[in-house]
């Protein structure tokens, strides 16, 4: 199985998000994360999309997409060519014996602690897929009661830009 992460740059209009991963979903293939959001440019989205593959090649998605009037750009972002994170917040079961182990990890992860309570703790942790279920697996013994995590979010390293590329031609 393997995962591709696709930038993809359109304008903000009402029901694109449907259509773009109806496309997806017409083609067997799996969404695994989908994060979208405002862009540095007025009236321009990126969508961040995670796809599995199996044995299917992604091309025929991808020109498929580009047919989509509001879809300016797409991009598949190299994991060594981009910077990738995911966010996440754990609300983690504590008492007085597991609370400093827990404060300890949160530490030791870089995360941050941003709800208390007497008998739970929310965690906020970033970083790459690794980082956040490796912290998942260290909280795990302690008893996680929820999670609510982002879908992935990439942009690529360097000073290029595709909303800028877009903008020139």
């Amino acid at each position: 199985m393997t995962y591709h992460v696709l930038s993809l740059l359109v304008e903000d209009k009402p029901g694109l998000l449907t259509r773009v991963a109806g496309l997806f979903a017409r083609r067997g293939f799996n969404i695994t994360s989908l994060a979208v959001g405002t862009t540095e440019v007025p009236g321009l989205s990126r969508i961040t999309v995670v796809v599995e593959v199996e044995g299917l090649p992604l091309e025929q998605v991808t020109k498929q997409l580009n047919k989509l009037i509001n879809v300016l750009k797409i991009v598949e972002l190299d994991p060594t060519q981009s910077v990738q994170r995911e966010h996440m917040l754990i609300k983690v079961r504590v008492d007085n014996t597991t609370r400093s182990q827990i404060l300890e990890a949160t530490t030791l992860f870089r995360a941050r602690v941003v709800d208390v309570a007497t008998d739970a703790l929310v965690i906020e942790v970033t970083g790459d897929t690794a980082k956040v279920e490796a912290m998942l697996r260290v909280l795990e013994p302690y008893g996680i009661k929820e999670i609510a995590q982002s879908g992935l979010l990439a942009i690529g390293r360097g000073s290029k830009s595709i909303s800028e590329r877009v903008l020139k031609s």
